[in-house]
């Protein structure tokens, strides 16, 4: 058995033994093995909903059973099954696969970073140790940056060229090393999280303070970069600060951080700002005129993040209404989101209910108020429905006009069936109490 899909049809094999079959049928079939790299399993889902439930409540057996098969440990990874055809569907879709393999995000790549002179050093720096790896002068390369600035995004660009070159990256947060470091000594399997570790041809690794003032993962750490750096190894590490600030590190890692190449992202200015709502509206499809364009790259200046935020809410905002995107809208969408702390308990705007449940839900507003009759948008446009009579405040009939021009009745046996739902799927209730908390005072 040496590929995902046969994998994964012995295991198949092997669950349905262990779970009833209403659950083997309802979470199991349909799942696909896509792609195995000795380290990292890759399962396809029909969709984002079979995900988050074997995400939170099946992780643990699959990984169980899929460590009974290839007899080594295996992180499990779900990934939604798009289906593609064509020679170049087919390879975009293999090329996405083996990204989300390694965990790297589709959209992070260095054809979708905006250049601007906050960070062109430090875009010029990646592009160098993506294209020449160990090369000594970038070796490590150590990026450190305010939150929301890019330096994820920048390292993930880095790893999807190692892809491009067949290298074998391996990315990982501070967090997610400390992590599995406590869990090898803890089983007793520190051979094999060396040998993950240290067969890497290029280690990247985000918030890498996080490692600080834990002794013995600082330890490990330091022997990992010794034994990457002396095989002539690529390595990549961001912080939200520079080495020399990092007072709970160790001085000899301190040193190490500081033998290649130290580069910094500053806020972007106006102009970096514009280049980046004008390249995420391109990418989206989405029609903004320039004045608006221009309204918030002059009010939202430190947070990258933030920025796309508001443009995504913007955009949602306007498709919700079915409406086009002008300064007033615009203006209308910003201050919807900066007001919804102080709108009174229980109530809400319509729009940001559904926005909020299609976010949870994994779907957009387009899909809760369009036409689609699958399980998974029924659900979702249902529990919308009850929440905009429970926290909204509104009449059946509005509720109906604004989820696509449904009926009053439909309405009603809606809220009643979520109701009954609730009480009897944990799930559903986790997922309407999450949407409830987005929506309070508190947020």
């Amino acid at each position: 058995m040496s590929s995902a899909k046969e994998i994964w049809e012995t295991a198949l094999g092997e669950l349905e033994l262990q779970v009833s079959r209403p659950n083997y049928q309802t979470w199991f079939k349909g799942t696909q093995g896509i792609a195995y790299d000795g380290d990292q399993f890759l399962l396809g889902v029909p969709n984002a909903f079979v995900a988050e439930y074997l995400e939170k409540n099946q992780r643990s057996l699959i990984e169980k059973t899929l460590i009974g098969l290839i007899h080594r440990n295996v992180n499990v990874r779900f990934q939604i099954l798009w289906a593609q055809e064509g020679g170049a569907g087919r390879a975009c879709e293999v090329k996405r696969n083996v990204s989300a393999l390694y965990g790297f995000n589709p959209r992070y790549t260095f054809d979708n970073f905006v250049v601007g002179a906050g960070n062109r050093m430090a875009y010029a720096a990646a592009r160098s140790a993506a294209e020449r790896p160990s090369e000594q002068s970038y070796n490590p390369l150590f990026i450190y940056a305010s939150p929301g600035l890019g330096k994820t995004h920048l390292l993930q660009a880095i790893g999807h060229k190692a892809l491009e070159n067949n290298l074998k990256p391996l990315y990982v947060s501070g967090e997610q090393f400390t992590n599995d470091f406590v869990a090898a000594l803890r089983e007793r399997r520190t051979d094999e999280f060396r040998a993950k570790y240290r067969s890497a041809d290029m280690l990247m690794v985000d918030d890498v303070h996080f490692i600080g003032g834990k002794e013995q993962t600082e330890e490990s750490f330091f022997h990992t970069f010794n034994d990457l750096h002396n095989a002539g190894r690529q390595i990549v590490i961001t912080s939200d600060c520079p080495p020399r600030s990092m007072p709970l590190l160790q001085e000899r890692l301190r040193s190490r951080f500081e033998w290649g190449l130290t580069v910094d992202i500053q806020p972007p200015d106006y102009e970096t700002r514009l280049a980046i709502l004008q390249s995420k509206a391109e990418q989206v499809q989405a029609s903004i005129t320039p004045d608006v364009l221009d309204l918030m790259a002059h009010d939202i200046q430190q947070n990258i993040r933030e920025l796309e935020g508001k443009l995504n809410r913007i955009i949602a905002y306007a498709r919700l209404l079915r409406a086009q995107i002008t300064l007033e809208l615009a203006a209308r969408a910003l201050k919807d989101v900066a007001g919804l702390k102080e709108l009174p308990a229980g109530q809400c705007t319509p729009n940001l209910l559904i926005g909020a449940v299609a976010e949870t839900f994994a779907l957009t507003a387009d899909d809760l108020l369009g036409r689609k009759r699958d399980k998974e948008v029924a659900q979702a446009r249902q529990v919308a429905m009850y929440l905009l009579r429970q926290q909204g405040g509104c009449s059946l009939s509005d509720i109906g006009a604004v989820l696509g021009g449904r009926n009053a009745s439909t309405v009603s046996y809606a809220c009643e069936k979520v109701e009954q739902d609730i009480a009897n799927s944990h799930l559903l209730r986790r997922r309407v109490e999450d949407i409830q908390k987005k929506l309070s005072p508190q947020g």
